[in-house]
């Protein structure tokens, strides 16, 4: 199949308060192009530089998202023009994407990243960590980020009942966070991708990052 027939495929059967997340990350502009032209405009990088680079090449009605793990000094370099970072993991990033925006007169959207998986390689907050941090007087004096929700990855598994435990516990976490301030109103729970979607979807999630079902499987890193 096609980019094109993969991505009507996916949101022919997708509910309608799910938005899709096509992940571009190592996939060339051309493939990017391909799916442009079947009107999606929604692509998830995890790379900084790649994500700038592509978006001086892509049109510019394009949403990027970040979806990786972030180093504050790279913040900068996308500070003007993503859409929404995903894999906010700590106050000092916060902190750093705040400091941006300002710089670029911005406001910009983010989610806090829960660590829900058994793996020792993801990243993430805890319930105590995020609820601290929305309550935490330093959040609360920032002005150009808005936490729109909360993100996740679950374990890579093929044991449903594991994968169903874990987005079970990020949905009953988003709906214990009732915490609504000027710079947080919690909509967007970002959880599933292309191995466990239908799974993250029956347990709440409004926003999936799916790379493979739609460009195929992932190429080798590519430097840009």
């Amino acid at each position: 199949m096609t980019i094109a027939k993969n991505l009507h495929h996916i949101k022919s059967n997708l509910p309608e308060e799910v938005t899709l997340v096509a992940v571009s990350k190592t996939k060339p502009v051309s493939d990017i192009t391909e799916a442009y032209e079947a009107g999606h405009r929604l692509f998830g990088e995890n790379r900084i530089q790649e994500m700038v680079a592509k978006h001086e090449e892509m049109p510019k009605d394009i949403e990027w998202h970040m979806i990786g793990h972030i180093q504050r000094n790279k913040v900068k370099y996308m500070a003007s023009f993503v859409s929404l970072i995903h894999a906010v993991d700590s106050l000092r990033l916060l902190k750093e994407i705040n400091k941006q925006a300002l710089k670029n007169n911005r406001v910009i959207d983010c989610l806090l990243q829960i660590k829900i998986a058994s793996e020792e390689t993801k990243f993430g907050l805890t319930e105590v960590e995020v609820t601290a941090l929305l309550a935490s007087e330093e959040f609360k004096i920032f002005q150009n980020i808005k936490i729109i929700g909360l993100m996740g990855m679950a374990t890579f598994t093929s044991d449903q009942e594991q994968l169903q435990k874990e987005f079970g516990l990020l949905k009953d976490i988003f709906d214990n966070l009732t915490l609504s301030t000027e710079n947080s109103s919690l909509k967007t729970l970002s959880m599933g991708m292309s191995d466990d979607y239908p799974i993250a979807i029956k347990n709440g999630s409004t926003m999936i990052r799916v790379g493979s079902s739609i460009f195929g499987k992932r190429a080798c890193s590519i430097n840009l």
